[in-house]
């Protein structure tokens, strides 16, 4: 028996089975999606062990050099939970990914009918295994091995991207950038970061009419382009991308935020759209290109991705053979396989993610992180609940990150 067959044998033998959501669940789940395009959805559990033994390369912050692990210096448990924390205070983690950060959204006033979304984290330190709040950072992406972080200080865009030492706690580098950025995320293999550029805030709010509180601006976008970044040397290069799609699609929009991201790969980056084409590919001058196989599949609002062995990607919520569950895409011929969880958002091997789900009592704000298996019928838990009274304001949204 391999290291895979015992990994899904412990879950198994310890998950925990959950009750279908009450009939129209799919339907309000739907539709609140609609509402809350931007907003990710999350849960956490409990669990068994294995152990992963694995090399992990990660970006030094101080030299081009690369700081290379030998195999077996890393050990991965299968499963670090906490069911009875909400936000988490200790660790947690399954298979080759780690819940890196968390953060809280609060709605800040400029005016009677400007506001902004603020965020703030609470990072994981790598030696302690324990969650801190920092609040200096609008905008925070974690690398391989959860050690760095690429951060973005207030007031967005800002000029410059800070390389945070997650145990220290200090930023041990700065990246100017010759166009300010609003988000920044990093290659699969930590050695690239890609930083998507504004004109203005993304995360500004207005008031619109008909609705009760805040909602980001229905009006065109300022994103300018993005930035491709070297994280050992700090050399760049800039491109701009217009909004307004390709000649195929010339009446593509896009939301306030719509960062860029790069493909499972990391040879070309992406962006998601709310409408069709669903998703667009550009070399790193902005020239749009054909999508690769499996990126092709991706959804921009699902966070999971594509499989670490690239043969399966993530799709969104399915709602068919369960009231909460999503569709898992076959890279090659798009061929939806449903899986349970509300919403997928990180790979913990190559059959088994991590996704927020619901209680038995069917509410859809009443979530935790679950461990799910492609093929499975149960759930495992990884954290508590979160609150469905903070439904509005104050909840915590994962980070995960490869460990």
């Amino acid at each position: 028996m391999n290291v895979d067959e015992l990994v899904r044998e412990a879950l198994c033998d310890q998950a925990d089975g959950q009750d279908p959501a009450p009939p129209g669940f799919a339907d309000r789940v739907l539709a609140a999606r609609r509402r809350r395009r931007g907003r990710r959805i999350a849960s956490v559990a409990a669990a068994a062990a294995a152990v992963i033994a694995v090399a992990v390369a990660v970006p030094v912050l101080d030299s081009g050099k690369e700081d290379v692990r030998p195999s077996g210096g890393v050990e991965r448990t299968g499963i670090t939970a906490h069911s009875d924390q909400s936000p988490p205070r200790d660790m947690i983690a399954a298979g080759r990914v780690a819940l890196a950060a968390y953060y809280t959204s609060t709605t800040v006033e400029q005016s009677a009918d400007r506001a902004v979304s603020r965020r703030t984290y609470w990072l994981l330190d790598p030696e302690t295994k324990k969650y801190a709040k920092d609040d200096r950072w609008s905008y925070v992406a974690i690398a391989p091995g959860t050690t760095t972080a690429a951060v973005l200080e207030r007031n967005l865009p800002v000029p410059r991207i800070g390389l945070l030492d997650l145990a220290s706690g200090q930023v041990k580098r700065w990246i100017p950038v010759d166009r300010p950025v609003a988000g920044v995320e990093f290659s699969g293999d930590g050695r690239k970061l890609v930083a998507t550029t504004y004109r203005e805030n993304p995360d500004q709010l207005v008031k619109v009419a008909g609705s009760e509180g805040w909602d980001p601006p229905y009006t065109e976008s300022t994103r300018t382009g993005f930035h491709v970044i070297d994280v050992a040397s700090g050399s760049s290069s800039w491109a701009g991308v217009e909004i307004g799609g390709s000649a195929h699609y010339p009446d593509v929009s896009i939301n306030s935020r719509q960062d860029f991201l790069f493909t499972s790969d990391g040879r070309l980056v992406w962006s998601g759209l709310p409408g069709e084409p669903r998703r667009m590919f550009y070399d790193f001058t902005g020239k749009v290109v054909p999508g690769p196989a499996p990126d092709r599949y991706r959804e921009w609002s699902v966070e999971a991705g594509v499989s670490p062995d690239g043969r399966l990607v993530a799709g969104p919520f399915a709602g068919r053979k369960w009231k909460t569950s999503s569709s898992v895409l076959d890279a090659r011929t798009g061929r939806q396989h449903e899986v349970r969880g509300q919403q997928l958002l990180a790979w913990a091997d190559e059959n088994t993610l991590i996704a927020w789900d619901i209680g038995r009592d069917g509410n859809e704000f009443h979530q935790r992180l679950v461990l799910v298996t492609v093929g499975g019928e149960k759930t495992t838990p990884l954290s508590d609940f979160r609150s469905p009274k903070d439904n509005t304001k104050g909840r915590w949204e994962p980070v995960f990150a490869e460990r």
